[in-house]
Parts: C-alpha cells; sequence; structure tokens
C-alpha cells in the first residue's frame, strides 16, 4: 500500500484537523465532555462525513479504507477527540456492515452515518484477559428466537449506545474458538442492565447485565456459531486505530514538551539548551517516527486482509506503540517536572489516554506473546 497523501487524503486530514481545533481547544484537551458538548460534536461528524466514513454507499457510507481511516485517528488522536467513533464507527459500524443482515443494516447504519444512532460491540468478559474466544454469557434456543445470560465488561460508550452487538456462546465449552454467535440487541430491550463507569482518561465505558434477556431470531449477526473471526477482524481494526490515533497523541505529547523546554528557564538559560533534555527531546523524536511508521504497517495488514498476516503485524505495531507510550509520556511529565502531574497540565491527559490506548484490544505484553507465537 501507498501511505504517499494525494490531494483527497490532505483535504480529509485538514478538514478533520480543523474541527478538532474548533471543538477541542488546546487548553480542554482531555477535559470530561459534557452531554451537550458531546452531541454538538458528534452532529458535525456526521455532518463531515466522518462517522460513515468506512461503511458502504448503499448504506450512506464513504466506502473509504484503512489509510483515510488512520488520518482521522491520527488528527483525533492529537486533540485528544472523537467521543464514540472508535467505538460505534470503527469497532461495531464496521462489523455491523461486514456481518448484518440487509434488513439490519438498513435499520442501523443509515441512522449511525447521520449521527441519528450509536452502536457498540460488547465482547469483553471480566475473566477473558484479552482471549477473544473466552465467551461464557450462554445463548440458548427460547421458542422461535434466543434467551441471553451473562455478563459483558469494558463495552466503549455502552452507556450513549442506542443498540450492542453481543458476543454470546450457543455451543461449545467456555474458551472454543467454535460455538461464539453475534447478537444485535437494543438498548431498551428487557433484561439489559447497563452499568456505566469512567476509565482512567475519563471516558466512558459500561457494564452489561444480560438476565433472561429474549430475542427474536432475526437478531443474530452473521452465521450461529461462527462469529469469532468477525470478532477478530474488528478488534484487528480497532486495534489499528488506536495505533493510529496513538501517534497523533505522541506528536501533541513532543509538540508541548519542546514548547516547554524553550519557554521554561532554569538559571536563566531555556532548558532547551541543556544537553541532556536534548537527548530526552531526540529519543520522543524518534519513538514517534518507529510509531508512525508501525501505524502504517497495521493499517496496510487491516487493507489487505489476510488474517493471519493481519494478527500478526497488528500485534507487532500494538507491542512498539504501547511500550512507546508510556515511556514517551514518563518523559513528558518528566521534563514539565511538578506541573505535569496537575490536570492543568495537558500532558498527564496525554499520557493517561496512551496507557488506555495500550490496555484495550491487549497490552504490549499479551501482544508480544502473540506475536512470538505466530507462525
Amino acid at each position: 500500500m501507498d501511505f504517499s497523501l494525494n490531494d483527497e487524503h490532505i483535504a480529509l486530514r485538514d478538514a478533520v484537523r480543523r474541527f478538532c481545533d474548533g471543538e477541542y481547544p488546546e487548553h480542554r484537551r482531555g477535559n470530561v465532555e459534557t452531554a451537550d458538548e458531546a452531541e454538538a460534536r458528534w452532529a458535525t461528524m456526521a455532518d463531515l462525513g466522518l462517522l460513515g466514513l468506512p461503511l458502504a454507499a448503499d448504506v450512506g457510507g464513504g466506502e473509504q479504507g484503512p489509510a483515510e481511516m488512520m488520518l482521522v485517528a491520527q488528527e483525533l488522536g492529537r486533540a485528544l477527540g472523537g467521543g464514540a467513533w472508535l467505538s460505534s464507527t470503527v469497532l461495531a459500524g464496521q462489523l455491523l456492515d461486514a456481518a448484518g443482515t440487509p434488513a439490519q443494516r438498513r435499520q442501523w447504519l443509515p441512522a449511525l452515518a447521520a449521527g441519528q444512532a450509536r452502536l457498540a460491540l460488547a465482547i469483553g468478559e471480566a475473566d477473558a484477559r484479552y482471549d477473544l474466544s473466552h465467551v461464557s454469557t450462554l445463548a440458548q434456543p427460547d421458542g422461535q428466537g434466543w434467551m441471553l445470560e451473562g455478563a459483558k465488561t469494558l463495552v466503549l460508550d455502552g452507556a450513549q449506545a442506542d443498540a450492542f452487538i453481543v458476543a454470546a456462546r450457543t455451543a461449545g465449552e467456555v474458551n472454543d474458538e467454535a460455538g461464539v454467535t453475534l447478537f444485535l440487541v437494543e438498548a431498551a430491550t428487557p433484561g439489559l442492565d447497563i452499568r456505566e463507569f469512567r476509565t482512567l482518561d475519563g471516558r466512558s465505558a459500561a457494564h452489561l447485565t444480560l438476565h433472561q434477556l429474549r430475542l427474536g431470531a432475526d437478531a443474530v449477526v452473521g452465521e450461529t456459531c461462527d462469529a469469532l473471526p468477525w470478532i477478530q477482524a474488528a478488534a484487528d481494526r480497532a486495534s489499528a486505530m488506536l495505533c493510529a490515533e496513538a501517534t497523533g497523541a505522541l506528536e501533541a505529547l513532543l509538540d508541548l514538551t519542546a514548547e516547554h523546554l524553550k519557554t521554561r528557564k532554569q538559571f536563566g538559560t531555556p532548558l532547551a539548551k541543556f544537553q541532556v533534555l536534548q537527548h530526552h527531546v531526540a529519543d520522543m523524536l524518534i519513538a514517534l517516527e518507529q510509531c508512525k511508521s508501525m501505524a502504517c504497517v497495521a493499517a496496510m495488514a487491516v487493507a489487505e486482509g489476510d488474517p493471519a498476516q493481519r494478527r500478526r503485524l497488528v500485534s507487532a505495531a500494538k507491542v512498539v506503540i504501547g511500550q512507546a507510550g508510556r515511556q514517551v509520556g514518563q518523559w513528558a511529565i518528566q521534563l514539565h517536572g511538578a506541573m505535569g502531574m496537575t490536570d492543568e497540565c495537558r500532558v498527564g491527559h496525554y499520557a493517561k489516554r496512551l496507557m488506555v490506548i495500550n490496555q484495550l484490544f491487549g497490552d504490549a505484553a499479551h501482544h508480544l506473546g502473540s506475536f512470538a507465537r505466530q507462525p
């Protein structure tokens, strides 16, 4: 894949940057957004076509690929923005576009692209430890439909979702790769309890409890007992976009730190004059360039579609970017001194987001092991 930017890429990147600069002022980036702010930003993203960017044209989407999505994610990462874009469009929206029935796609995807509905993917469980095949939530036949029983954790933006794509076991044992089925569950369905909480970076997530939740036969997404490949592809797409988002956050961290060192003085001399601090900034720049390259690798792997190669390269990118994010975040806080630990200083917000990115869909240690096990 050629990642050199053409005129359309540059126009897309500049449009998203203008949106981010307007909606996420530098002095407020990383702050928890109010409900009114979230709605206004969501509507503007819909107007820009960002919510339907990767979706098919027949549901109002832009049919754009991973390269274009990467550019959007980088700009959102630079501004610590995006809201539910990752959870609704990248995770649940693309999965439903690929695996959903024509009726499901017509019902939800045009509304998602227009900013009138939000989706969330509920695949995580408390004891899974990043194992996507670990599914203990049960779905049993119930007349002409299904009854679900179980719990899901860390559902990104779950409290704001209008519907969920839920992974449940319809056959086999808890860790079997076969036997997992996806179900489309509306948020208002009786038997569904949603408990919101905040992640380290102040963003919204939720725990779901499903108790005697009854669904019709038409709620199944994709093939019964064969959903794991769809789930793995969705997690890899999200990981690739998180890698791109991290590069935007790392670039902003570097800019903030370099500016601080130029303006802050000690003993009458700008901190940027001290050689040891220059070495830290050089290391941060090297890490940023490595992460940009690995984000491109992850996007390329998602675009090419080979599952084994995709998992291997996404894992490699997640390792490099997870380790770099932690190290660069620590350096940025250290170079800012005590003020780097305050909420008023933006570097702490970027460092927290990078820590969360490392944990989502497998941390660096998990992906290093996954990479080593793959042929």
